[in-house]
């Protein structure tokens, strides 16, 4: 597992459904090391912070592996790694085989996920397509949040190691059913329940 692309973005002008608006999703490559502090990577902004960042979503990742399902499904062969406006483009990291709550090493940097992303539609606007977002969604290519437990520097080509696996084994797509409203889902619910690392506005909403 390693950690193909490193991202950041200081916020930039867009015009969505006819408003104009700062947005941090137009993401830039990072060329060298980089810090990591509790709330992200020195230099990544986010417009509104109510809904972006914080400690819960201090870093977003998204496996570089989708990208070339999604430049077929949309068309689009000009994707790069950060389009999805992701921090962290990674390899060998799915949703189907990592859990919320584990913890991990990047560089020097210490990080737990904490849930699955759920993309605005700012990401629609970024990519010129009115239903990316519940695509996304649907799909279950979803991406994920890491919170930060040691701050550290981090850089392209990092590898990536886990120093805990969460007991309850409950996977980023195993939470994306809950978002999703599958049924039979009551065995994840339970055991999501249990997970110290899930915030608690997630746990009152879906558990």
């Amino acid at each position: 597992m390693k950690v193909l692309s490193v991202h950041v973005g200081s916020l930039q002008e867009m015009l969505r459904n006819g408003k104009r608006v700062q947005t941090g999703i137009f993401k830039r490559k990072t060329e060298g090391p980089i810090k990591v502090t509790r709330l992200g990577l020195e230099g990544d902004d986010q417009a509104n912070k109510k809904i972006h960042g914080g400690i819960h979503k201090a870093i977003c990742v998204y496996p570089s592996e989708h990208y070339d399902l999604w430049k077929e499904e949309l068309g689009n062969s000009g994707l790069s790694f950060g389009d999805f406006g992701e921090n962290l483009t990674t390899a060998g990291l799915m949703e189907g085989d990592i859990h919320l709550g584990d913890q991990l090493r990047i560089g020097s940097a210490e990080m737990v996920v904490t849930q699955p992303r759920e993309p605005c539609i700012t990401l629609n606007t970024r990519l010129n397509r009115k239903d990316l977002s519940a695509r996304i969604r649907k799909s279950g290519r979803s991406g994920f949040y890491f919170s930060v437990v040691k701050e550290g520097i981090i850089k392209n080509g990092d590898s990536i190691e886990y120093i805990n696996r969460d007991e309850n084994r409950v996977t980023v797509s195993d939470f994306n059913q809950i978002i999703n409203g599958a049924s039979e889902v009551a065995d994840i619910i339970l055991r999501a329940s249990k997970i110290d690392a899930l915030p608690p506005k997630l746990k009152g909403q879906f558990l």
